[in-house]
């Protein structure tokens, strides 16, 4: 039984895409801690701007949560993961491969999946701009929707619950080979932007 806190969630990287995360982390209830490979000391500012339930840390204490958020470029994510402890967590892998044509036939995720020693990864967040997807997914009456895929249906299950508690309808769209393909830059749903209008009465 992972021992990890689940409503916890370390986000790995602090830009763009880090801090949206966090936002939408925050508005789903969750407490969050977000670092960069500068430290903590340097996010005083981003801190203090998410607001409460919002602490800096360092990556190993970002990556101690219970869901760890990787919001780093691509070319980045071999270092900002190398000699962490995976132990019980679920990892969001939000990246983007913008030349999948180095991947060897393979999707990103699968390739982050090594990079964590095989923890569950959920291909998610990498379709929707940062500041669309840090912002309201409420638009219009309806719900922004957010994909997401994975090859393990709990952690699926929990990161489900995250984005919806923070508002987004969410699809499934299988496992990382299938779904990851069309998720990832040059596949067919990159840079998507839906909204699920309510059924009508």
């Amino acid at each position: 039984m992972d021992s990890v806190d689940r409503n916890r969630v370390g986000i790995i990287g602090a830009g763009r895409l880090g801090q949206a995360m966090a936002r939408t982390a925050l508005r789903a209830g969750r407490s969050v801690v977000i670092a960069n490979s500068r430290g903590p000391e340097s996010l005083t500012s981003v801190v203090s701007e998410l607001g409460e339930g919002a602490s800096a840390g360092t990556v190993d204490q970002a990556s101690a949560a219970g869901i760890v958020v990787i919001a780093v470029p691509w070319d980045r994510v071999p270092d900002a993961v190398e000699g962490l402890a995976w132990n019980g967590q679920i990892v969001i892998d939000a990246t983007n491969d913008f030349d999948p044509s180095d991947l060897e036939g393979r999707t990103s995720s699968e390739v982050v999946v090594d990079l964590v020693g095989g923890r569950p990864v959920v291909k998610a967040a990498n379709t929707l701009v940062a500041g669309l997807f840090g912002s309201d997914p409420h638009e219009a009456g309806g719900q922004r929707v957010l994909f997401l895929s994975g090859d393990d249906s709990d952690a699926k299950s929990e990161v489900i619950a995250l984005f919806q508690d923070a508002g987004f309808f969410v699809v499934d769209l299988g496992d990382l080979r299938t779904g990851g393909g069309m998720q990832q830059v040059g596949g067919p749903l990159s840079g998507v932007n839906l909204v699920r209008l309510p059924e009508p009465t």
